[in-house]
């Protein structure tokens, strides 16, 4: 009979074929891509991870809420502008990021603690590259045409 002291506990129901990304590789996709890409990809970093279904909840309402801050402050900055106009200001492109890069801040305090489990492991990182520049182009242009749309409905 095994001894239950050397029984391996961590990640015990983490699925070890889906390699997870680096943390920080998730602060370019918000800061190239904006708030719903880095979003996608915490979320799906957080199933690699197991982090509990809460936890990927508490992702998915805080893009929420930093794509609604966008919106907001796009309305604040630019009035009657149109958001093809807006975002082509460089001072509105810097709020837009730092709104963006706030909230994957946000995201990866949630997914840390399982993040930490995983490098106990000692398992390597899958790279972000094709995910994180699909999400950056995917993502950016979503972004842009849903924030057009609620420019249109209000």
């Amino acid at each position: 009979m095994p001894d239950d002291l050397l029984r391996p506990t961590i990640g015990a129901d983490v699925d070890m074929s889906a390699r997870p990304w680096r943390l920080m590789s998730q602060a370019y996709v918000a800061f190239f891509g904006g708030v719903i890409a880095t979003t996608v990809i915490a979320f799906l970093n957080a199933r690699r991870l197991g982090v509990p279904v809460r936890g990927r909840w508490q992702i998915a309402l805080s893009g929420l809420a930093g794509l609604l801050l966008v919106a907001f402050v796009l309305e604040m900055l630019t009035g009657e502008v149109s958001v093809l106009s807006a975002v082509d200001s460089s001072g509105t492109r810097v709020v837009i990021r730092v709104i963006a890069v706030l909230t994957c801040l946000l995201q990866l305090r949630i997914q840390q603690p399982m993040d930490r489990a995983f490098q106990l492991r000692g398992a390597e990182y899958k790279s972000l590259w094709l995910p994180g520049l699909a999400a950056v182009i995917g993502g950016g242009l979503f972004e842009v045409g849903l924030l057009a749309v609620w420019e249109m409905a209000i």
